[in-house]
């Protein structure tokens, strides 16, 4: 290459860099501008943010948020963390199943596309990592430049969903939708602390949690992922702490079977059609007494991943698979009732026989 090939290159190169840069600027002085009528709000981290009196479009960096904002109100989300699944699609609004894709902080070394997010031009950013400062670090230096209000919530435990759906419904003026949501998700933390109350530790029922197509992979007992387990009268036999956020510890088949876990909780489809047939699971007693349960994850996981507000109706389910006889519910009817109300979606009962996989 010559020299003058050198110095086109450069000048060419420099040229879309300050141009980049006064757009990136433009648009932070647009948002700046945009809380010209704004207040002050203490968010769910004690932080003062300013942000505007009328919210109009909300994007969260990870899907527990965006999930909480879709509950919450839909017509508010500016974006999503990645494309819908087709159980998910099945269940959302048009409007939500086409918005863009800006992707976000969540998983392996996952980072939203910034240049959708400049276009997208949320009022507000939400943020929630689960005990990650590193993360939150790195989101705030991130996001500071680009001059949006960003609001932390607190989602690091299933007991902070009332607080999060009351802190959202002041935030984003919503009180009167989230008002029995918060009624829900306290009848359900009642009813986890009532039944927790009445096991003695050796009573709790032996649980695995089987992730992966091979169900080999799983999340440890102090896991956010695993959560569910003992809060629902169970005890998880992966019996350690976490090694990051993200899990999916790999394990092996003698190692489950040196469990002998009661139950096993199938969160792929591709596992629990071929468990009972798999000569590696035969000597499990979770198996050989046929208590290997799918979790059902429509629109969105009702254990995990991500760990949403479908938690709720998971607990409950849980509870019910576990312990029948101390509660017993029309999971059916359960499942109708909860879609009507926080997903704005009727059920007839075939349809949530079907979620439930009976």
């Amino acid at each position: 290459m010559g020299h003058f090939q050198k110095m086109s290159l450069f000048v060419r190169q420099r040229s879309a860099t300050i141009t980049g840069l006064a757009a990136l600027l433009f648009t932070a002085l647009l948002s700046l501008s945009s809380l010209a009528d704004a207040g002050e709000i203490t968010d769910m981290a004690g932080r003062k943010v300013t942000v505007p009196d009328e919210i109009r479009s909300v994007y969260s960096v990870s899907p527990p948020g965006t999930c909480m904002v879709y509950a919450v109100a839909p017509e508010l989300l500016a974006g999503l963390n990645y494309a819908p699944r087709p159980e998910e699609r099945k269940y959302m609004s048009a409007r939500v199943r086409h918005l863009p894709v800006i992707g976000g902080w969540f998983g392996q070394g996952r980072m939203p596309n910034l240049e959708t997010l400049l276009q997208v031009r949320p009022d507000i950013i939400l943020v929630w990592q689960w005990k990650d400062s590193a993360t939150t670090q790195k989101i705030e230096q991130t996001l500071k430049p680009l001059g949006f209000p960003v609001v932390h919530i607190r989602i690091d435990t299933i007991a902070d969903y009332p607080a999060v759906f009351g802190f959202l419904g002041r935030l984003l003026h919503r009180e009167k939708r989230t008002a029995p949501l918060i009624q829900y998700a306290e009848k359900t933390l009642r009813d986890t602390d009532a039944l927790q109350a009445a096991l003695s530790d050796t009573e709790r029922i032996p649980v695995y949690y089987a992730e992966g197509a091979d169900g080999l992979r799983t999340d440890c007992s102090a896991s956010l992922h695993a959560e569910l387990i003992p809060f629902c009268g169970g005890k998880n036999v992966h019996i350690c702490e976490s090694g990051d956020s993200f899990g999916m510890s790999k394990v092996s088949a003698e190692q489950v079977v040196q469990y002998d876990p009661r139950v096993i909780l199938a969160r792929e489809s591709a596992f629990y059609k071929t468990v009972y047939t798999d000569p590696r699971w035969q000597n499990i007693r979770a198996v050989r007494d046929r208590q290997v349960f799918q979790i059902p994850r429509a629109p969105f996981d009702w254990f995990d991943r991500p760990p949403s507000f479908m938690r709720l109706l998971g607990a409950r389910w849980l509870m019910n698979r576990l312990w029948p006889e101390k509660y017993p519910v029309d999971m059916i009817q359960e499942t109708r009732t909860f879609y009507q109300l926080f997903l704005n979606t009727p059920l007839d009962r075939k349809a949530a026989a079907e979620i439930l996989h009976l």
